[in-house]
């Protein structure tokens, strides 16, 4: 194959569900990833197989894309669909794709979706700055696979940066790469998988999300303000002060998702300061803060995820740590001291598995760092 894309996969230490109530959020690009090795065709043709997932994937990227299929092949699709928006689309691709982790939690999706974007553009000689190609993949996912999300996963993969942690305000789009304070003590990152796996779309993400927005409804409402459509509400606009004198009279329900967004938009602020003064230590607090409120306010996390962060918050050497992605399945993150990385792979084992002795088979533990975002690689 004459081209290679790796997509990484992303990590959020801060910023948990609020991107797309407009919020700020936090992550890093990692050196696992999706691999895409492929060819140009001579004609309109995309052929694709998977190192990761049975069957293959032939369509005409000239075509319009048709209903999604509940195939791993619709994330090429989504990609062809929301190029084809913007551009015309004649050559295909013969591509393989392979993914290094197992799916759940580190946005595989957006990952995959960012590499066929690159692909399919480099194919018809379409030139696409990084931010582009973060809304062309987020389009996508919003509008062909059905997630309504944010742009944080997008982000991540695209701009991330192999020393620094990604800012991002996803109201403005307005971005930028901290870079590691010389005095931060050195850490790896350890993801988790609690052996569950389930689709994110058929999970509770978007109820979430609309009660986020029934939230900012009740705030306007009350306070007599007019109301705008559902697709243009968004909790960032509305300010705290009008939350603190409307959350008695609205349904718990949507109270406590309102206090997660207001909280976590105060706890990247938080978060940010500490990492530009390489204060690793209130960072990794912050970052188990949001789980807390994850846990309790935004009410996501399965008994496996809610248990992994109990004991690895417990662990001497994990500065912090919460679920990472929408915390409906998958896995946990933790940023933690390289020096503790055996006795924390140890004990978290033993005890995850003593109170689910079923995931035997299927708990994982991997270590990775932060890398550059999507790129072409040479050779």
């Amino acid at each position: 194959m004459q081209y290679h894309i790796f997509s990484p996969y992303r990590v959020c230490p801060l910023g948990a569900h609020v991107d797309h109530q407009h919020g700020l959020v936090t992550g890093f690009a990692i050196d696992k990833g999706v691999d895409l090795w492929f060819d140009i065709s001579s004609d309109a043709h995309v052929h694709l197989e998977s190192k990761t997932f049975e069957g293959v994937v032939d369509f005409d990227i000239d075509a319009p894309s048709q209903v999604r299929e509940h195939h791993w092949g619709d994330y090429a699709r989504g990609a062809k669909y929301a190029l084809r928006k913007r551009f015309e689309l004649k050559r295909g691709i013969t591509g393989v794709v392979q993914g290094s982790l197992p799916v759940g939690g580190l946005s595989s999706s957006a990952a995959v979706l960012i590499a066929y974007v690159m692909a399919f553009a480099k194919a018809n000689d379409i030139t696409l700055q990084p931010f582009e190609v973060v809304k062309i993949a987020s389009e996508a996912e919003r509008e062909y696979i059905g997630l309504n999300n944010g742009l944080l996963d997008q982000a991540c993969i695209a701009l991330g940066k192999k020393d620094g942690l990604l800012f991002l305000d996803c109201d403005s789009n307005e971005w930028r790469i901290i870079k590691r304070h010389p005095d931060m003590p050195e850490f790896e990152i350890g993801i988790f998988f609690s052996g569950l796996t389930r689709s994110l779309v058929n999970s509770d993400y978007n109820l979430r999300v609309y009660e986020c927005k029934t939230a900012a409804w009740n705030m306007l409402a009350y306070t007599e303000q007019p109301l705008k459509t559902f697709d243009k509400t968004f909790l960032r606009d509305i300010p705290k002060t009008t939350f603190d004198k409307t959350r008695i009279a609205m349904p718990a329900r949507f109270a406590r998702r309102a206090e997660h967004f207001y909280s976590e938009y105060r706890r990247v602020r938080q978060g940010v300061t500490a990492w530009e003064t390489g204060n690793l230590k209130l960072f990794g607090k912050l970052s188990f803060d949001s789980c807390e409120s994850s846990i309790h306010n935004y009410e996501c996390g399965s008994p496996e995820l809610i248990a992994i962060y109990e004991i690895m918050r417990s662990l001497p050497g994990v500065y912090g740590g919460r679920f990472s992605g929408a915390g409906f399945k998958g896995a946990c993150i933790a940023l933690v001291d390289p020096a503790h990385k055996a006795d924390i792979e140890r004990e978290l084992t033993k005890r995850y598995l003593e109170q689910f002795p079923e995931y035997e088979k299927t708990f994982q533990i991997h270590w990775v760092h932060p890398a550059p975002g999507a790129r072409f690689v040479e050779g």
